[in-house]
């Protein structure tokens, strides 16, 4: 296994040699826990930006790290174009045709090229199809286009629904939501408003808030109706009417009622619900790598959509336990006009929100950027990491290096130096700053895995997504089965029922059509309460229980396991009949009592058996999951807390290890300076003997008095030279023994990091079932009876139901 490869370390590229003309062949590991305290990449066009930052997203998928991704410009599509066998016709639909044009190459040339040029920049950088393997399968990737059905179309409708938990409870974050909110949406209407002065963003603002609060949901409907009839009687001091008239308020409705009914709009309105939650795993907890496309958008709709997204991460963010390990990342590709330094646009507010609170739940946002003067410096100052490619203009350098210096106090940036140092980078060259590290580093970036082709255009994503969206279409149809209509129902006649037993008529929730009539089904209803107690796993837990048993026309046999669940709520009763509505018949053996009793009874058998609380239990890490959480969930939770396990203990390890370690090099140095100093010493005296014995030699020659002392002291010279230079052996060995020694303990760490990567790699290993079944005596039933539920019978044969509890 390379070194890179170890769970929680990002690979993304070599370290440069100190003077910056050559690689080294040290690898750039950069901590994932590191980046979620936040990172920003600058750097001009053709400094290698995007190629860095699709690598970083690269090693996050495979560290099974979910990423969200805003792609203003098209390029983060590349990610999904991994192609493993490396061939060149899974290059040929995305190559340059132009550039195949330039060269004289035919398309299939020009993508055999491509190949052989991916596979020579994979292996120089020592990787292989093995690895695009590997990030291939780590995470599930898609391209969602809001108000397009390019890719995976996304639906705003629960964008206005009233937000939960801890942002529902803090009146300044709910209004700080409301605020952007509103922003945004008046931001799409054309309507530039100050939340201080404009009355539009001030009435919408406390009819939002007054919903809110009271746990109602809002879409754009309801709120047009609202804004023509408010569900307030003041705005501050005034009655609504002398504050906003009816007669504007009634212009600003039509506006959004032109909005609502726009063609282009319906989009909007289609596809997956923007929930955070579900659109970051599968189904089965796998990681997803989401890109919202935002390309094709106009000025407006990028702001009003980009708000809504913000939002809706601030409000996942805050249903998510504290991390110090990284759990997401929120990936903005060039941040220009989303968090200006100067204005205020509805996507600053989040943003910065992000910026200062996300690191907390080990939520790491990254920005790119390709010029700093765009970007506000509260987001530069949050930043942990900075990675810097080549600049030019000098207001841009200035920005930069001001607050570099600013950060590290001077310690490593002398201002001049720097802004020399950043106009002279080369392609694909950056300057790391990371706080977490002692020192700055300048580094080149690896050989991404994808295939970087540049922006996708409409097409080439429709491409990509067209499989996906195919089979989600498919699963979306085959949940909504189609009823026929060929009951012979008796127009208005109810049917005879036993006084003893209870019957009622259920709400009729939906507008009745035209072209059919409402017939009420008949259903037995059966509520209650089961408990659970389990002191092995601390379940103190009641469940209720409502089923609804329809009861059709001649049935062979009517059983407990035909009923259907439904949410029981009091008002279900009370409604009554309507007008013209006609009855399905019911065999009448139903109405007896003995047939009552005995659906009665098997009632509680059937919740018996089929009501349990199924617990998963993780046999490696001792974990168990939740009585609500299902095997999603658990896996994902399984994933971040191995991934706090796994960084907690590589970073005892190397506390360990590098106090060792530092103490060896201190050692080292001192070898390194006595290995120096007898060294010198040794050259001197080298020089002092040889002067000593050319002087005595010459006083033989000539016959001085002295010549015979002079020699002996030469020799003597001599004799301590030989001692001097075995002096220098020894501390040269002993250095060479403590470099040993450092490479050992760095050998040993390498090891532990391994066996840890291994030990704690959160998609191995099978989940063990637990299952808890209530006591009989632990059931407890609260409601036994008739209820009459309306149903839309149209013209055409199809059945729908008109209760918003009961299908």
């Amino acid at each position: 296994m390379q070194i890179f490869e170890k769970l929680g370390l990002f690979y993304l590229g070599k370290k440069l040699t100190p003077d910056r003309t050559n690689l080294s062949n040290e690898y750039l590991l950069y901590d994932s826990k590191e980046l979620s305290t936040h990172a920003v990449c600058i750097g001009m066009t053709g400094s290698g930006k995007t190629g860095l930052c699709i690598s970083l997203l690269e090693e996050a998928a495979i560290d099974n790290i979910p990423s969200i991704i805003i792609d203003p410009k098209g390029d983060m599509g590349n990610l999904l174009l991994s192609f493993p066998d490396l061939k060149g016709d899974d290059f040929l639909p995305w190559i340059n045709l132009d550039a195949a044009k330039q060269k004289n190459l035919t398309p299939e040339q020009f993508a055999e090229e491509q190949a052989e040029l991916w596979k020579k920049g994979l292996s120089e950088w020592d990787q292989n199809s093995e690895r695009i393997k590997r990030f291939h399968n780590a995470s599930d990737f898609a391209i969602y286009t809001p108000g397009s059905n390019a890719g995976l179309p996304v639906s705003i409708v629960d964008s206005f629904s009233a937000p939960k938990g801890q942002l529902l409870e803090e009146l300044d974050l709910l209004r700080e939501r409301i605020q952007t909110t509103v922003s945004g949406l008046l931001e799409l209407l054309g309507i530039s408003a100050d939340p201080l002065q404009s009355r539009e963003h001030i009435l919408i603002s406390n009819i939002m808030e007054h919903c809110w609060a009271t746990g109602k949901n809002l879409n754009i409907g309801s709120l047009i109706q609202m804004i023509q009839t408010p569900p307030i009687e003041q705005v501050g001091v005034f009655n609504v009417e002398d504050f906003y008239p009816a007669s504007a308020r009634l212009k600003l409705a039509m506006l959004l009622n032109n909005l609502l009914a726009a063609p282009g709009f319906k989009t909007w309105m289609e596809g997956e619900i923007l929930d955070i939650d579900q659109m970051i795993y599968t189904s089965q907890g796998k990681p997803r790598t989401i890109i919202f496309s935002i390309s094709h958008l106009s000025d407006q709709e990028r702001m009003f959509f980009v708000t809504l997204l913000l939002n809706q991460i601030i409000g996942w963010m805050r249903t998510q336990s504290g991390s110090t390990s990284l759990r997401t990342i929120l990936y903005m590709d060039e941040i220009f006009g989303f968090l200006p330094p100067v204005s205020e646009p509805p996507s600053k507010r989040p943003l910065l929100t992000l910026l200062k609170q996300a690191r907390a739940f080990g939520i790491g946002i990254v920005l790119s950027t390709q010029n700093p003067v765009d970007l506000d410096y509260k987001g530069l100052s949050n930043a942990g990491t900075w990675f810097i490619g080549r600049l030019q203009t000098e207001k841009d350098k200035e920005r930069l290096t001001d607050g570099l210096i600013r950060g590290d106090e001077g310690k490593f940036f002398d201002k001049q130096t720097l802004m020399n140092t950043i106009s002279s980078l080369n392609k694909r060259e950056f300057l790391m700053h990371n706080i977490h590290e002692k020192e700055p580093q300048f580094f080149r970036t690896r050989w991404a895995l994808s295939y970087l082709c540049g922006p996708l255009t409409r097409s080439q994503i429709k491409t990509l997504m067209d499989e996906k969206k195919q089979s989600r279409e498919n699963v979306s149809q085959s949940s909504q089965p189609v009823i026929k209509d060929d009951i012979k129902y008796e127009a208005d006649i109810s049917p005879s029922l036993p006084g003893i037993i209870r019957q009622e008529f259920a709400s009729v929730d939906y507008p009745v059509e035209s072209d059919g009539r409402v017939v009420y089904h008949l259903n037995i209803i059966a509520t209650g309460d089961v408990s659970f107690f389990n002191n092995q796993y601390g379940i103190v837990r009641t469940i209720p229980v409502a089923y609804a048993l329809p009861i059709g026309h001649n049935p062979s046999d009517i059983s407990w396991t035909q009923s259907k669940p439904f949410s029981f709520e009091a008002d279900i009763f009370g409604s009554s009949k309507l007008d013209g509505a006609a009855f399905m018949p019911v065999e009448p053996r139903f109405f007896k009592l003995e047939t009552l009793e005995v659906l009665d009874k098997q009632f509680e058998y059937f919740v018996y058996q089929n009501y349990n609380i199924e617990l998963f239990k993780n046999e490696m890490f001792k974990i168990v999951s939740f009585p609500d959480e299902s095997e999603r969930d658990f896996r994902i939770r399984l994933q971040q807390v191995t991934r706090e396990r796994r960084d907690l203990e590589i970073e005892r390890f190397r506390r360990q290890f590098y106090k060792k370690i530092d103490t060896l090099e201190r050692q080292l140095k001192t070898a390194q300076r006595l290995v120096d100093k007898e060294g010198d010493q040794y050259q001197q005296k080298m020089f002092d003997t040889a002067i000593s014995v050319g002087t005595s030699i010459f006083g033989a020659i000539l016959g001085s008095r002295t010549s015979r002392t002079s020699v002996s002291r030469a020799a003597r010279s001599a004799s301590r030279l030989s001692k001097d230079k075995k002096d220098i052996a020894r501390a040269k060995e002993k250095t060479v023994e403590i470099q040993l020694r450092i490479k050992n303990l760095d050998a040993q760490l390498n090891d532990q990091i391994n066996d840890l990567t291994n030990k704690f790699d959160p998609m191995a290993g099978n989940l063990q079932k637990i299952i808890i079944r209530p006591k009989k005596n632990d059931i407890l039933q609260r409601y036994f009876g008739f209820l009459w539920v309306p149903f839309f019978h149209s013209n055409t044969g199809t059945v729908k139901s008109l209760n918003r509890l009961i299908s």
